[in-house]
């Protein structure tokens, strides 16, 4: 294929993504979004007014960057794992898989997708967050690019459990007995600093901890982890999965029998 048909290729594919969200986005972009502002009511109105100050902030400021974060994680990662699995599950993956379009392109056309729904979901959640936060924006720039490689991340992560999974019953073990522990045992509610030390190196084994507190710092310029540190964990680990998850596309795995 020319440079321009993979590129015809990517955006068709990644078109297919955005429609299939937004056509349902009764179960796709509101859910979230009801589930995000119940959090801000519970943190702001009733507990984050006893909680009082964390880190110099509001409680209710403090938590934001995480809720922001974890709804993209979330929705990022069910994007891919749910929109792959049912293509694999219908055999329609098949057409694409015989057809000239690289596994790279086919690869990065579903990510993109899961991207295209974690920061949808992410913004509108940022933008209802303004009515209950003062958000300073400490440095946007952080704030985009940290967001934007944890999407990438999380939806690499979806695609190779899609790739994995036989059942429907599949997708659904990652996300609750890996992801969400990962995710609130990830700093979106509290400092690690106000663990005991031994509980604070714990913590410094979730990779999660380090997305949260580098958004964290984006937004309010205060973090538990080192920045650089964070970026270059996150970027590893992004590059490890997309290595991963195309080899095993280029093998077929689970996909031929």
């Amino acid at each position: 294929m020319t440079i321009q048909e993979q590129w015809i290729a990517l955006l068709t594919i990644l078109r297919k993504e955005i429609r299939r969200f937004t056509r349902i986005w009764v179960q796709t972009l509101l859910p979230p979004v009801i589930t995000m502002s119940l959090y801000f009511v519970i943190f702001g109105a009733l507990i984050g007014q006893r909680i009082g100050q964390m880190d110099g902030f509001d409680y209710m400021s403090f938590v934001v960057p995480g809720l922001i974060m974890m709804s993209v994680i979330t929705n990022s990662y069910s994007n891919v794992v749910s929109s792959f699995f049912s293509a694999k599950f219908h055999h329609s993956i098949e057409e694409l898989l015989v057809s000239p379009t690289p596994n790279y392109i086919i690869l990065s056309g579903y990510v993109l997708g899961g991207v295209a729904r974690g920061l949808t979901v992410g913004f509108v959640v940022s933008m209802i967050a303004m009515l209950f936060a003062d958000i300073p924006f400490h440095s946007v720039g952080v704030t985009v690019a940290i967001v934007a490689l944890t999407s990438v991340l999380f939806a690499l992560a979806g695609f190779i459990n899609a790739l994995f999974a036989s059942t429907f019953d599949d997708i659904s073990i990652v996300p609750t007995f890996v992801l969400t522990p990962l995710t609130y045992l990830g700093g979106v509610f509290y400092s690690i600093s106000l663990l005991p030390e031994f509980w604070q190196g714990v913590s410094q084994l979730n990779p999660v901890l380090y997305m949260v507190n580098a958004f964290r710092y984006g937004m309010l310029g205060i973090s538990d982890i080192h920045i650089g540190v964070a970026f270059t964990g996150v970027g590893l680990v992004t590059v490890a999965l997309f290595i991963t998850a195309l080899t095993l596309l280029n093998r077929g795995t689970r996909l031929r029998s």
